[in-house]
Order: C-alpha cells, then structure tokens, then sequence
C-alpha cells in the first residue's frame, strides 16, 4: 500500500524528547481524517480495513460521557476485548497501526447522536466540567490517544454555547495544547452554530469537525441534496455557507475541516430535489457510498451546487458525494484555506482506487 504521506515531513508520537502534537501534525499540508464507529467491528470492517496511507486522524466513536462528568468507553468487548486484526480490541488494533504509521493521529470522540443527552448537564457546572476533563485525561492516557472530540449534537441556546466553552476551557487544564488536540463536531448551519462564540472557542479548539451533511432526510417535507457545497436558494443550507457563517464569526479557516459524508439518502418515488417522495430506501433511508449507485440507476453530478446523486433503481432519488464533488470540495478547501476534509465514515467507503472518496480527497487536497 502506497503512503502518500510519506512525501511529507512527519512527526513521531508523543515522547518527552519528541515535539509537541501541534509542532507534529502542522508539517501536513491538510487534514484528511475519518471517522471509526467501534460497531464496525462486528461487521468485520475492523482498523486495518482503512488505508493509511490517505489518514492523517481517526476519531475513534463513540466515548459516553455520564451526568456526573465521568466518560466511558461505550463498548468494551469491541473496544478493549475481542480479536481484532490480530490484536486485543479495536484499541489494540490502533495501538499497532499507529506504529506502523507514524504520522498517525488517534483521538477520542465524546458523544455522537446518540449519547449527547448528558452534555448540557455537565457543561453547567465547574465541578462536572472538571471532573469531564479529569476523565478524558485519564482515558486518554489510559488509551493512547492524542486528544479527544467533542461531538455534543448540540448546544442548543446562548446559555448552552457558553457553557460549550467553559467546558472546553475546563478540558484545555487538562490536556493543554501543547500535548494534545481538542476538536468538536458541529452541524454546518447558523441554527446551531450562533449559539457559540465561535471567535472565543478558536482559543480552545484545535479545529472544528464541520458536519456539511444531513441537510435533508427522512424528517424532510420533500427529497433534496443533502451535502451540497453550495446554496440552490437564498437560505439553504449548504457547506459554503456554514464555512462563510464561521470564518465571519472570526473562527480561522485553518482550523476547519469540512465533513463529507460516505452515505446517500434515500428518496422513493422522487427524481430530484424538491419533489414529493413516498418513503426511503436503503436502512432507514441511508445507502452506504460502497453501495451507490444503486443497481440500473443513472450516477448525476450537479457542478453548480457540487452535489451527486443517482435516480432509478431501487433507491429512488439517492444524494451523495463521489469522487467528482469530493475533488471539487478538495479545490474548494485549497481556495478558501481550511484544515482539510474529513469522513464520516471510513469503512463505508470502496477500496483504494478511482471511486474512493478518502484516497480522491486526499490526491485532491496535496496535487498542485
């Protein structure tokens, strides 16, 4: 397997002679990071699936975190346990690959969609503040990872928004920037995003995992694009716009990575957006990427809002990403100068080759 990274100055992990995370990960151009579910285990797409040699970072997903402060690894048969790629746990697994790659960075994601009810709580209170950073210090020594994510989904009112920065500041006591990356995930949209002061939290945040996806679904009135880069209306949400609403906000370019998604979604009975659909295809309206296009559809790019989608087959109207929009996201990233890109999630995508969105990503990112 190639290492395209190795065409690049890396450094090693964290020793007392070595130089800080920061120091390290700033001689990569951009980012090109993935999500890992620990749930992807049981399907038999462990860590040593993914192709290295086009990962600068994997959010390892998902941690807990209890109403006290307290976080929690979320499965610890797969996490810590069963046999995987030779070793003890998925966390074995990228304790190996991390020596086998050293450019490698392993951090630690807190929450999810599923498990952010206790965040509002802890982020209240200095106590539970300080006892969530006590914690992620613990776990992420404990683990070998060299930060953590914070993916509350999500602070909701001002109120919430501030205590979303006390938090972080209650975390940066403890695991100071010098040693170690602190990052969130928040949804690319100003319903979420005003809520936070987001030129204070560049204090605090490495970068901000930008969530430039889920902009229709199966809540939807009508079928539509739901990742696209740019507006087809006044209003709508798009990546572009989110990146406008933060670096406005005064939140560095640089430290924004923008989210692409190894999904489709679903919309039976329509062929585009806008249109009126009878249900969804797929688990619950998602196909994974490795499953586009669906079988006898036709695969469409529309180039104005950098969106893919295919129509026909059994999917219906099925939105996504492919290796075109993620090329033209990459091209967009150079231009305005943010972090990179990031995956949710990695294993969804193809193998290495022309139709991979991670390896095209990456290409994309580092070819002048």
């Amino acid at each position: 397997m190639a290492n395209y990274y190795s065409h690049y100055q890396m450094g090693q992990p964290r020793r007392p002679s070595q130089p800080s995370i920061a120091e390290s990960i700033s001689n990569i151009m951009f980012k090109n990071a993935v999500y890992y579910p620990n749930y992807r285990a049981y399907r038999g797409e462990t860590p040593a699936s993914m192709n290295y040699g086009c990962i600068s970072h994997v959010f390892y997903a998902f941690a807990r975190v209890s109403p006290d402060g307290g976080i929690f690894l979320s499965d610890n048969w797969a996490d810590a346990q069963m046999p995987v790629d030779g070793a003890t746990g998925c966390l074995g697994s990228f304790m190996r690959l991390k020596q086998q790659h050293e450019h490698l960075q392993l951090i630690l994601s807190i929450g999810g969609a599923a498990a952010s009810q206790h965040f509002a709580t802890v982020a209240a209170t200095a106590a539970t503040r300080d006892s969530f950073g006590k914690s992620a210090k613990g776990l992420v020594e404990a683990c070998g990872f060299q930060g953590i994510d914070i993916d509350w989904e999500h602070p909701s009112d001002p109120e919430q928004g501030r205590n979303f920065l006390a938090l972080l500041a209650a975390v940066r006591l403890h695991l100071p920037s010098d040693h170690y990356l602190l990052t969130a995930a928040l949804p690319a949209g100003q319903w979420a995003l005003q809520n936070i002061d987001l030129y204070r939290a560049q204090e605090y945040l490495d970068f901000i995992n930008l969530m430039a996806y889920d902009f229709t679904g199966t809540w939807s009135p009508k079928a539509g694009h739901h990742a696209q880069l740019f507006p087809g209306s006044i209003n709508e949400n798009s990546g572009s716009a989110a990146v406008d609403y933060l670096t406005l906000q005064g939140f560095p370019a640089a430290k924004i990575l923008l989210g692409i998604p190894v999904y489709g979604r679903s919309f039976l009975g329509a062929e585009g957006p806008g249109q009126s659909y009878a249900g969804q295809g797929g688990d619950e309206g998602v196909y994974e990427y490795k499953q586009l296009p669906r079988e006898g559809a036709e695969e469409i790019v529309n180039t104005r809002l950098v969106a893919a989608f295919c129509v026909g087959g059994d999917g219906g109207f099925v939105s996504y990403d492919n290796p075109e929009t993620v090329k033209i996201k990459a091209d967009y990233c150079k231009e305005k100068r943010l972090g990179g890109l990031f995956y949710w999630t990695g294993t969804a995508d193809v193998q290495p080759g022309p139709r991979s969105l991670i390896s095209t990503g990456f290409k994309a990112l580092h070819d002048s």
